[in-house]
C-alpha cells in the first residue's frame, strides 16, 4: 500500500470517527493524514525536480 493510500485510509478513520463522536480519535487521525500527505507531497516535488533536472538519466 502507498504512502497516498495510508493517508486516505486515515482521512476516513478520522472521517467516520468524528461522524461517531469520537472527537480525539478523529483529530489523531485527521493528524496523521496530513503528515502521511505532506510527506507524498514533498517526495512527490523532490521526484518531479529530479525529472526536470534529468538526475539519475541514463545517457544513450
Amino acid at each position: 500500500m502507498g504512502m497516498l493510500s495510508w493517508a486516505m485510509t486515515a482521512l476516513v478513520i478520522s472521517v467516520v470517527a468524528a461522524g461517531l463522536g469520537f472527537s480525539g480519535v478523529a483529530a489523531g487521525a485527521a493528524q496523521i493524514a496530513k503528515i502521511l500527505f505532506g510527506v507524498f507531497l514533498l517526495i512527490a516535488l523532490v521526484l518531479f525536480v529530479m525529472i526536470v533536472l534529468g538526475v539519475g538519466a541514463v545517457a544513450a
